[in-house]
């Protein structure tokens, strides 16, 4: 009888410890403000001052890479939704293709915050970007590149800023295509409050 009881005491324990284990790995970032919990919804905009994405065999540099973001905690969960994201003085890395037009598309883009200890990640979901390139020796002159997929970038709660790379991208498992091939997205984009939080510093944890 003292064993039986000794082996449920026991699992019971190990039940415990699983739940309690599972929870903090399950556990989301919110958004905070001057290290309080986000309250209704407020927008966030940035910009970096140049973003590079990588196509298979081009590389388009758009400076004044805008965006705007609504964000919320739900449920104790940060998440958003990318309303603008207007691009501007966009190049190549090649002489004989030009960027005619770029834009995004079927905005909004759906965001969520998540944690892959040690960091905290932005995660934009729905990506789809639209480009036209032109040039008469370029090889993808005149053609509509779509670039869809998912995007991941690591927040920097002292620099109050989401970093795009291949690093955050793997981290967070999110990924871009173009082409019938992967694509590469990367920036730094600096984060400010436009409505009720103007000049309160913007953190997740």
């Amino acid at each position: 009888m003292k064993r039986k009881t000794k082996f449920l005491r026991g699992f019971v324990a190990i039940l415990a410890i699983g739940a309690a284990f599972s929870a903090s790995a399950n556990a989301a970032p919110a958004w905070n403000f001057e290290g309080k919990a986000l309250e209704g919804s407020e927008v966030i905009l940035g910009g970096a001052y140049e973003s590079a994405l990588t196509l298979p065999g081009l590389v388009t540099k758009c400076e004044n890479f805008l965006y705007k973001l609504s964000i919320k905690n739900e449920a104790g969960t940060g998440k958003g939704e990318l309303t603008e994201m207007p691009l501007y003085n966009c190049t190549t890395n090649s002489s004989a293709c030009a960027v005619k037009t770029i834009g995004a598309e079927t905005l909004p883009w759906p965001a969520k915050l998540t944690t892959v200890v040690p960091s905290n990640y932005i995660v934009i979901e729905k990506v789809k970007v639209g480009i036209v390139y032109s040039g008469v020796e370029c090889a993808l002159g005149g053609l509509l590149v779509r670039v869809t997929g998912t995007a991941g970038g690591l927040l920097d709660n002292v620099a109050e800023t989401a970093t795009f790379n291949s690093a955050s991208f793997s981290a967070t498992k999110t990924e871009l295509k173009a082409l019938s091939g992967k694509a590469e997205w990367g920036g730094v984009f600096p984060t400010e409050a436009f409505q009720w939080h103007r000049n309160q510093p913007l953190t997740v944890s």
